[in-house]
């Protein structure tokens, strides 16, 4: 298991870890030369999501069942014949350190489910999960197994996190599917510069490297002006979007509160 203390100074050096398959004992850090983010004024809500969101499909939950996603997550994804990714970098070892940082409260999940057809009960059938500190998310894998559910998962999580008052959502590396929903890429060296603003306590910091505009998008009612006051986890954040759901008479669709949150900045 890689040690705590080190795995979260690596993502606050803007490095991680990756291992070549699920069973490699070894992991190898990668500094990724082009990086991609998330702006959380900039999530693309197409009319199908908003409408998807809206109509309540799934049930949206925090941190209910890491593991249960994590294993989802490093499952063999379906590919060509001639395509060899299919595998996964999720080994066993790096499982169990990112279980670990959930224990100690610095890993989370989103979870979307479905009732399942034969009345069994709800079905785990998308989500993610990923690394929290200061005003930064590092996501690092989601999984779909039914249409739209990794990406209600994705939109939960920037609302969340606009309302947790973060300023920062690191997806890694740009693919078709994240650059739809508003992904872009940047060098390295840009993306140090703001993860380093999004460890700053103050929106002035922000300001001076160009995150002021996502700074302000990503305080939440009752935040406070600064970003060094009242910024919340993620878990928390999203406790607080059940909140204002409850508060706006929307405690059965709170999926709808959400559409109207990134209808306003998509």
């Amino acid at each position: 298991m890689i040690e705590p203390e080190l795995l979260m100074l690596a993502y606050r050096s803007g490095i991680f870890p990756m291992a070549d398959s699920r069973d490699d004992p070894e992991i190898f850090w990668i500094e990724p030369r082009q990086r991609a983010i998330l702006p959380l004024d900039g999530f693309h809500l197409s009319k199908s999501l908003a409408r998807t969101l809206r109509r309540g499909r799934f049930t949206v939950t925090c941190n209910e069942a890491f593991s249960d996603v994590m294993e989802a997550c490093a499952a063999p994804r379906a590919v060509r014949e001639d395509d060899d990714e299919g595998g996964s970098w999720i080994s066993h070892r790096i499982q169990d350190s990112y279980e670990n940082l959930h224990f100690l409260g610095h890993a989370h999940s989103i979870e979307c489910w479905q009732e399942s057809a034969d009345g069994s009960g709800r079905q785990l059938v998308g989500g993610l999960y990923g690394v929290g500190f200061d005003r930064v998310f590092c996501g690092e894998s989601m999984f779909s197994r039914v249409p739209d559910s990794s990406k209600v998962a994705l939109a939960w999580l920037v609302a969340a996190l606009r309302r947790a008052g973060a300023i920062l959502l690191d997806c890694q590396f740009i693919t078709p599917h994240l650059a739809s929903l508003g992904a872009v890429e940047m060098p390295q060296k840009r993306y140090l510069t703001l993860l380093k603003a999004a460890q700053f306590a103050l929106e002035s910091d922000a300001e001076a490297v160009g995150l002021g505009g996502v700074a302000r998008a990503g305080l939440g009612a009752g935040l406070g002006a600064g970003l060094g006051s009242g910024v919340l986890s993620l878990p928390e954040g999203f406790a607080a979007l059940l909140e204002d759901a409850a508060e706006a008479g929307l405690a059965s669709c709170p999926g709808k509160l959400i559409a109207q949150d990134l209808t306003q900045t998509s």
